[in-house]
């Protein structure tokens, strides 16, 4: 079970808190901005025009954890991409956006990939690649298939959302905190006898987001 609250919340302290910098890459015009706000604010805006970068933060609370997500949204703009370089060093997780219906935006978002692979050794961050407009299925360009197996064939989580039906928006950014827990919960001591880690089990209960 997660709670998720935007920030200025009190924090639980009976578990540890940890806090992730996720940024959202893609195309302009695919609905990045649109996801960081359905998800934040659980409301649609049609046009949200970034100039280049904008911020939200969202907390979740879990049995095991509070995680609080710092979300970077970069702008698409090809005129952006040399200063919204500088936003997504040091991230913990990206979410690389395209259309689905619009074709060259998914080799927009392969190119953001070349561009974190760069910068990232693969343990060192979370990708999720993530097929936006599904409300939008009649004037589909990219396949579902098509996504799918490029995110399987770069072990990148995969899901398509729509940001206007809030089609699986929530589940996209839990399942890249899951994953990141999960990785905390791999780099971390054994524990003691006693003691139980299982962060990584309800991933599957996210109902999106494989590999």
């Amino acid at each position: 079970m997660a709670q998720e609250g935007m920030a200025g919340g009190s924090l639980e302290r009976h578990c540890p808190t940890y806090i992730y910098k996720v940024v959202l890459l893609g195309s302009t015009a695919v609905g990045k901005s649109s996801l960081a706000y359905r998800y934040v604010k659980n409301d649609f805006q049609e046009s949200l025009p970034t100039v280049g970068c904008s911020f939200f933060t969202k907390i979740i609370r879990m049995e095991s954890a509070t995680v609080k997500l710092e979300i970077w949204d970069t702008a698409g703009q090809e005129k952006y991409h040399s200063v919204c370089h500088l936003y997504y060093r040091g991230a913990h997780a990206a979410l690389l956006v395209y259309d689905i219906t619009n074709k060259e935006t998914l080799g927009r978002a392969k190119l953001w990939l070349r561009e974190l692979e760069k910068e990232f050794l693969h343990d060192e961050i979370v990708i999720a690649l993530v097929g936006n407009k599904t409300d939008l299925a009649e004037e589909r360009e990219v396949p579902a298939e098509e996504g799918e197996e490029f995110a399987r064939s770069r072990s990148l989580l995969f899901t398509e959302t729509s940001a206007k039906s809030n089609h699986q928006v929530k589940d996209v950014f839990m399942a890249v905190a899951l994953q990141l827990l999960q990785r905390e919960a791999e780099k971390a001591p054994a524990p003691r006898r006693g003691q139980h880690v299982d962060l990584g089990a309800s991933r599957a209960r996210t109902g999106c987001c494989h590999v």
